[in-house]
């Protein structure tokens, strides 16, 4: 399980980020689109570092705090 950040930018398109996953972004022009594209990119990303025998990032955990 990984972190996405999903944020709309100016143009009003959805831009979806692994932050664990460094480089690893995507974009949609909704939110849905966003989330299916970075997990299509996620999927990818995941199979290069193997192909390449390179170790999978650990996920990043975070805690919600309500203020």
């Amino acid at each position: 399980k990984y972190r996405v950040t999903i944020a709309q930018d100016e143009d009003g398109m959805y831009v979806a980020e692994a932050p664990s996953l460094p480089g690893c972004i995507s974009q949609g022009s909704t939110r849905s689109e966003a989330l299916s594209n970075i997990q299509e990119a996620m999927q990818a990303y995941l199979e290069s570092l193997k192909k390449h025998n390179e170790p999978a990032p650990p996920p990043i955990t975070e805690e919600i705090v309500e203020i």
